[in-house]
């Protein structure tokens, strides 16, 4: 079963024109420590003894055969292997189309940017606008202010004038007085001219 999995694997990579170099575990003792300590705990057995084929790429390990037979199905053994996928192959195509995608994202990224810069623009603008109208608004007061101190000063040279008559308006009752008593001596005058042709009759 062991020697199946190992041959299954090397003609996958004879088949592919992968390089690649076969260590023997069986009579090598340093092969076989090197890769029981480099095969990580995880994928151990319970007896701490891992089973060939394990693959690695310089020191770096990839998996066992079942990792190695899942990624052949999903057509990311280059992915699994750490290598470069060569041109034409599906795994080539699936990394396009992720850097399309990754594309696509980035341009989607970079309106919503421009759009959130647009945004930060006309709000400065509404702020400006909205300085300029209380700018505006103070001004209105200001004018109010001095119109209201202007009455203010006003009304109290009204009252005055109110309250004390004019001297035309004095001069005017004066005449009325004199008049008055010009009349009353011409009465008089005339009763007693009245008198004296009496008592001459």
């Amino acid at each position: 079963m062991i020697k199946k999995k190992q041959q299954e694997v090397v003609g996958f990579l004879e088949a592919n024109k992968i390089d690649f170099q076969q260590m023997d575990i069986a009579g090598d003792e340093d092969n076989r420590k090197w890769m029981r300590e480099n095969v990580p705990g995880e994928k151990k057995p319970q007896n701490g003894i891992p089973l060939p084929p394990q693959i690695f790429n310089e020191e770096r390990y990839c998996g066992d055969f079942e990792s190695f037979f899942s990624a052949k199905e999903e057509n990311i053994i280059y992915s699994f292997l750490g290598l470069a996928p060569p041109p034409g192959t599906k795994e080539t195509e699936k990394s396009d189309a992720k850097e399309e995608k990754s594309d696509a994202v980035e341009e989607k990224s970079e309106a919503t940017e421009e759009k959130s810069e647009a945004t930060e623009e006309k709000s400065e603008d509404t702020e400006e606008k909205s300085e300029a109208t209380e700018e505006k608004s103070e001004a209105v007061e200001e004018t109010e202010t001095h119109t209201e101190d202007k009455a203010d000063e006003g009304a109290p040279e009204e009252a005055q004038s109110d309250q004390a008559p004019s001297e035309d308006q004095q001069e005017n009752k004066e005449e009325h007085a004199v008049t008055g008593e010009e009349e009353e001596k011409q009465e008089e005058g005339e009763g007693n001219e009245e008198v004296e042709e009496q008592e001459e009759s």
